[in-house]
């Protein structure tokens, strides 16, 4: 799932490349990806796209002066720029994984796409990205949250803090590959529970937050969409790389997985050295 970094590095590329030119049109392909119909994707055509940010894991493609092209890319999503589309026939509903194309004045442009058989990726054509539920409920930015926000808005939600740190009403943008290399960084066990976190624990976790994220926007941002992928893949220090020695202490990755997705830790930095019970409920280290 693209996360904060990534999404950044999207937005940056669409600035460099993409402002500017005038969209041609916006065709959909999966129905189900669109998720507003007032104003039609029809209402872009002639506007030009004067820039891109992001609010969390949401982009947000500017289209004139009042209209915003808000994506979130869900698990399987991706944005491709092509520098000239193959076909000016306009796409038609069906297997490709195409869900939205977006036709600039000069023949580039860019789709989105979603592998796999959940389609899950969101497209909102807005006159405000408040409009975008999703939006309006994220909680302060990884990277903008002062340190006493973020520990107030940890400790409100009582949970294990691998999953209440990836919860976008909480703290907006971290995701679960993230998460994993944040709590490696700060040396923590991913069941630690939030509100029992002391003050050093804490600091040690908002440092890893900032520089996790920065440096890994710093890595990204540059690359072109193609390649960001890789970018962050090479990057990481736990994520998917179980049963692969740790960088840091030589100990044996390990991981615990649940029913839709799982969590990488090193026992040697975040556990003394303790494996985790490899089922949701495990309390055996927090």
């Amino acid at each position: 799932m693209p996360e904060l970094p990534e999404v950044e590095a999207l937005a940056a590329y669409l600035r460099e490349r993409a402002a500017g030119h005038t969209v041609s049109r916006i065709e959909v392909a999966a129905i189900s990806a669109l998720k507003t119909y007032d104003p039609p994707v029809s209402a872009a055509a002639g506007l030009t796209l004067t820039g891109a940010g992001r609010h969390g894991k949401f982009l947000d493609v500017h289209l004139g002066d009042d209209l915003h092209l808000v994506v979130h890319l869900a698990r399987a999503g991706w944005l491709h720029y092509r520098d000239a589309f193959n076909s000016a026939t306009p796409l038609k509903p069906g297997k490709s994984p195409i869900a939205v194309r977006v036709r600039l004045d000069d023949g580039s442009g860019f789709d989105l796409t979603e592998a796999g058989t959940q389609k899950k990726l969101a497209a909102y054509l807005v006159r405000d990205p408040a409009e975008v539920p999703g939006v309006a409920r994220l909680g302060p930015d990884a990277l903008a949250v002062s340190r006493e926000e973020f520990e107030q808005r940890l400790k409100s939600r009582r949970g294990q803090v691998k999953g209440v740190l990836t919860e976008q009403e909480v703290i907006a943008g971290v995701g679960n590959a993230y998460s994993d290399e944040i709590l490696h960084a700060a040396k923590l066990s991913p069941f630690a529970i939030t509100d029992r976190l002391p003050a050093e624990a804490l600091d040690r976790l908002y440092a890893a937050m900032r520089s996790v994220l920065t440096d890994a926007v710093n890595r990204s941002v540059g690359q072109k969409a193609a390649t960001l992928k890789g970018e962050k893949r090479s990057g990481l220090a736990v994520h998917n790389r179980n049963g692969l020695p740790c960088p840091v202490c030589g100990t044996t990755i390990r991981e615990v997985s649940f029913a839709d997705s799982s969590l990488q830790y090193c026992p040697g930095c975040q556990t003394n050295g303790k494996p985790l019970a490899d089922r949701r409920l495990s309390r055996l280290v927090r």
